[in-house]
């Protein structure tokens, strides 16, 4: 496992200033944002002089991109919102073997209609999943088209809100082209604290083979939590690490969540229970 970071962590005036941050602090890989090079982060076109700007800027500095952004939601109450998400999904898609990856990362969604990270009662119901099913359905034809990965994160925020779930959604759309984004941070519904070893564990039975990202970031609490830096918080890391090393988890472990003064202390706690 190699230690990364979300690129946007560092809010720098250009591209070539939020890359070098990333080599300053000695990691080797990101999830890309198209903001970091000045754009929305599902453009509704990106210029081929941009892919080589930002592939070459990359390669310069030896940094690997393990996936980049593609969040929409995919349940957003308005069918319209859904259909300009999965267009600018292809954009995307277009464009990723070009920026050098193969991953984009996807938000599952809620029917919260504001905010695609805040949950909503009716997140639970058929109709929702089903608005899943249609989306991620459309979104896989364009993976296929363009031969690239999806990645779902299970968040107790969204629809596909816990590792069940992400069981349910792999079992039925049946796509290797679907993979897991693991981030032990979102698994805790409300009460699930105090059994961090169990719900871990069997996040990583339901789940573990299909993992295609892993992120790092830490919480003081369960329910909708888990936005803390990586080592601030009660997660416990060593069985994180040890679990994704059981599966044979070889990506980066990719940090966010946390400040940009913050990412030297969260760097260093990761290496320590990595070398452990």
């Amino acid at each position: 496992m190699e230690i990364g970071i979300f690129a946007k962590t560092f809010n720098q005036p250009t591209l070539d200033d939020v890359l070098d941050s990333v080599h300053d602090h000695g990691l080797k890989c990101v999830q890309f944002n198209m903001v970091c090079a000045g754009q929305p982060s599902m453009p509704d076109a990106i210029d081929e002089a941009l892919v080589e700007q930002i592939r070459s800027g990359l390669a310069e500095r030896d940094i690997r991109m393990e996936a980049i952004s593609g969040t929409f939601n995919m349940i957003h109450p308005d069918v319209q919102v859904r259909q300009d998400g999965l267009r600018r999904l292809e954009v995307l898609a277009r464009a990723a073997k070009g920026l050098g990856t193969g991953m984009i990362t996807l938000c599952t969604g809620t029917r919260d209609a504001a905010d695609m990270w805040r949950g909503h009662p009716e997140n639970a119901s058929a109709e929702a999943w089903a608005d899943l099913r249609e989306s991620m359905e459309a979104a896989l034809k364009i993976a296929e088209e363009f031969d690239v990965r999806l990645g779902v994160e299970p968040e107790v925020s969204n629809v596909v809100s816990s590792a069940r779930k992400a069981r349910q959604l792999l079992d039925e759309m049946q796509s290797p082209r679907l993979k897991v984004i693991m981030d032990a941070a979102n698994l805790f519904q409300k009460g699930d604290l105090p059994r961090m070893r169990g719900v871990l564990d069997e996040a990583f039975d339901l789940v573990g083979g299909d993992i295609g990202l892993a992120h790092a970031k830490d919480l003081s609490r369960d329910g909708e939590a888990g936005h803390e830096a990586a080592g601030t918080g009660l997660l416990d890391y060593d069985r994180y690490i040890w679990l994704l090393r059981t599966v044979g988890y070889e990506g980066g472990l990719i940090l966010h969540g946390l400040r940009e003064e913050q990412v030297g202390m969260s760097v260093a706690f990761l290496k320590k229970k990595l070398g452990r």
